[in-house]
């Protein structure tokens, strides 16, 4: 239950997403993201440095470098994706790329495996908790999260209100359809994930990840076999729903 103090930050928030979202209704995304800098407060941007994150990496490297970016290492992700963090860091100049790790993972995961028995407990401490608590200090953060993803996005918008917390999610990306990232991508010459070419569309923990069959949806190499869809980042209506390839 929300204290009363945070319910009226986050009713308040409610107005304030409206207001932006009908502001910047027809911006594009690097106006987006100006306006969370100069609107909302203290922003960071979340990223898991994945198949396509550095469309959105270089969107914010163009607007301010120097903001701070939030990469949550959960100490199980393929070695590609921690050289490739470093790359793209260097490659766009971000000079305040923060590395979020869980603080407790040996206490209750020492063996590593928990991952096998009880994977939503395994995203809540490694992923999950460890960023919800580097976000505590902040008024709002960005997302990469796209309309086209999954039928839960089709009315995402660019500014939302965050679910149970005071602050303010932004989504620069909202309206960029596939299409959109790979002419960005093909434009800019960035470096796409050197998983992508081996068949991973949508990349998350080695242990849980595995490469997507020709016709398959993106996720499905995510947690294969298993009901589990989503690390528990993103809700919606305090559900948690299909986050599309990457955040």
């Amino acid at each position: 239950m929300l204290h009363s103090s945070t319910f009226d930050q986050a009713f308040r928030n409610d107005g304030r997403a409206a207001l932006l979202n009908a502001r910047f209704a027809h911006a594009g995304a690097v106006e987006v993201i100006k306006a969370a800098f100069d609107e909302i407060g203290k922003v960071a941007m979340v990223s898991s440095f994945g198949a396509d994150s550095v469309v959105l990496l270089r969107l914010v490297a163009q607007v301010d470098r120097h903001a701070p970016v939030l990469f949550v290492d959960t100490e199980m992700l393929f070695n590609e994706t921690l050289k490739y963090q470093t790359q793209v860091a260097n490659l766009l100049g971000l000079t305040n790329v923060q590395v979020i790790k869980a603080k407790d993972a040996e206490l209750h995961d020492s063996a590593g495996t928990l991952h096998k028995t009880d994977p939503n407990s395994c995203c809540s401490l490694r992923k999950t908790a460890p960023l919800q608590g580097a976000l505590t200090s902040y008024d709002g953060w960005i997302t990469g999260r796209k309309r086209h993803q999954s039928g839960t996005r089709a009315r995402l918008n660019m500014f939302e209100a965050e679910d149970n917390t005071p602050r303010i999610k932004v989504n620069p990306l909202a309206l960029w359809s596939a299409q959109d990232t790979q002419r960005f991508m093909k434009a800019t010459q960035l470096p796409r994930h050197p998983l992508v070419a081996k068949g991973y569309p949508s990349i998350g923990c080695a242990p849980c990840t595995t490469p997507v069959k020709e016709g398959e949806d993106p996720r499905a190499g995510r947690w294969r076999e298993t009901e589990k869809e989503e690390c528990g980042i993103h809700f919606v209506d305090g559900k948690m729903v299909r986050t599309g390839v990457n955040t």
